[in-house]
């Protein structure tokens, strides 16, 4: 049983990452924002149900569609905001936008434009932990996409071998852009493949955080343990197009309605003991979180042009 206080604290982090989800699709409307954004709407259960077992020390590799990882492993808000908007005092010093985030001093070691980039990061990062004996967990979060390229393979194999302390989710959304992952993936469930490595394949549904929880807790526990890693696939759906702007006629209009039907920040709080006012307070909260965010974005400094080679490693 799930106590009411990590619901709750479950419920914040997901309706923390759809406020800011929704007000930076908003403000990438007005031009402000550079390059592109790719909402993590309706996948809020992920990034909140396994981060929540993670602590700064711990390691999160993330993807494109990074914002959400960010905001579970505890990116502040406004820096990261900045980053999206490609100024001086984002995280990355304007120099990654959205698709790019790090935040070390978190164990954020990076969203990743690349489809699967983060995998192999995530297997380096539970290498030197083992190494060290730190104790520390490694994440890789990664598409249904990514599920297909050879460095997942190659990380599952390393990982298993040397039971390394690395948990991989597959976000699997249904969709690798706009090629439906039924048509690209010969298996009907990616976790499926973690028995020709010899290890765990858990599957969990991303419209019940708490079905995610208890999923990610077990595998992030045999990971500190030292019993190696784990394939957690979690079936989710984003209520966006690929990215923000993408007219997305490649699905069904009936499956999407009927999908976003099944919200898990809606579910969880039908769920939640807590009042009505509480519920309320905790929305007016991140509702002016965001909006300070926003405000402090926009005030800090586009960066100096003259420092264009700065942070850039010489060849």
């Amino acid at each position: 049983m799930i106590d009411g206080q990590t619901q709750l604290a479950l419920y914040r982090t997901m309706l923390t990452i759809r406020m800011f989800e929704q007000r930076v699709a908003r403000e990438f409307r007005t031009g402000e924002i550079p390059g592109f954004v790719h909402m993590y709407i309706g996948e809020e259960a992920v990034a909140a149900g396994v981060c929540a077992h993670l602590d700064d020390g711990d390691y999160v590799t993330s993807t494109h569609r990074g914002h959400g990882h960010c905001i579970a492993k505890g990116c502040d808000l406004g820096a990261m905001m900045a980053e999206i908007y490609g100024r001086e005092d984002g995280l990355c010093k304007g120099r990654g936008g959205s698709m790019h985030i790090a935040d070390f001093s978190r164990g954020m070691l990076g969203a990743n434009a690349i489809v699967g980039g983060g995998i192999a990061l995530a297997t380096g990062a539970g290498l030197a932990s083992s190494v060290r004996g730190s104790n520390q967990v490694a994440v890789a979060f990664f598409g249904d996409g990514a599920a297909n390229q050879g460095v997942l393979h190659e990380s599952l194999n390393l990982a298993a071998i040397w039971k390394l302390p690395v948990v991989y989710v597959c976000e699997n959304n249904g969709f690798a852009e706009s090629t439906p992952a039924a048509y690209a993936t010969s298996v009907p469930d990616v976790a499926g493949r973690a028995a020709a490595y010899g290890i765990p394949g858990v599957i969990a549904d991303g419209a019940d955080v708490l079905d995610v929880y208890e999923a990610a807790g077990a595998a992030v526990a045999r990971a500190r343990a030292g019993e190696g890693p784990t394939l957690l696939e979690v079936k989710t759906y984003r209520f966006m197009g690929h990215f923000e702007g993408d007219p997305d006629r490649y699905r069904d209009d009936d499956e999407r309605r009927t999908t976003r039907e099944h919200d898990a920040i809606t579910s969880l709080r039908a769920r939640l003991e807590a009042a009505e006012d509480e519920l309320a307070s905790i929305e007016a909260e991140i509702e002016a979180a965001v909006s300070q965010a926003v405000d402090f974005a926009r005030a800090s400094p586009f960066p100096d042009s003259a420092e264009l080679e700065r942070y850039v490693y010489p060849l």
